[in-house]
């Protein structure tokens, strides 16, 4: 009953944690940190040239966000992969005396 409990409780503090942003500041615009990066720098050293640009960008902004997608859900696998594998390896075994 416990972990039960605890596990309602971290289930729902991620999901004020997910929806309460959009309740704060209605008005706000979410957009990209590079952008706003570049808009800073261009305010603070107008004269500035990057030091080298993209050698490929993507075709569209569709295509901007799969790539993005599938990066999040390769890093997903990933971190998934090894706490279910450190999991397992301190688990008791189906070999392993009790």
């Amino acid at each position: 009953m416990r972990a039960k409990l605890r596990n309602i409780l971290v289930l729902s503090l991620i999901i004020i944690l997910v929806v309460a942003p959009f309740f704060v500041n209605q008005n706000a615009s979410f957009g990209g940190a590079d952008g706003e990066a570049e808009g800073i720098i261009k305010g603070l050293a107008p004269k500035y040239k990057p030091w080298f640009g993209s050698f490929w960008t993507p075709p569209s902004g569709e295509i901007e966000s799969l790539l993005f997608s599938l990066q999040a859900a390769v890093g997903a696998l990933i971190i998934g992969y090894y706490i279910g594998y450190k999991r397992a390896k301190h688990e008791p075994g189906e070999n392993s005396e009790q």
